[in-house]
């Protein structure tokens, strides 16, 4: 994750990431259906080769959200 990269220990495991190319918002509390990922896995979990569903864009292609 780029910017986050150094962060890891301060993003806590609820954290939302969006995809920087199609907006897809990775939410832990959902998981993802599609990749067979359950509910209530943080997105430092999900495995190296996941990808966004809609597009996929690799990890490193998500940011963080901000809680505002």
């Amino acid at each position: 994750m780029d910017a986050d990269a150094g962060q890891d220990g301060l993003i806590g495991p609820a954290a939302r990431f969006e995809c920087k190319v199609c907006w897809h918002v990775y939410d832990p509390a959902e998981g993802d259906p599609v990749w067979q990922i359950p509910p209530g896995t943080p997105f430092a979990d999900l495995p190296d080769h996941w990808s966004c569903p809609n597009c996929a864009t690799t990890k490193d292609g998500f940011l963080l959200l901000s809680d505002d």
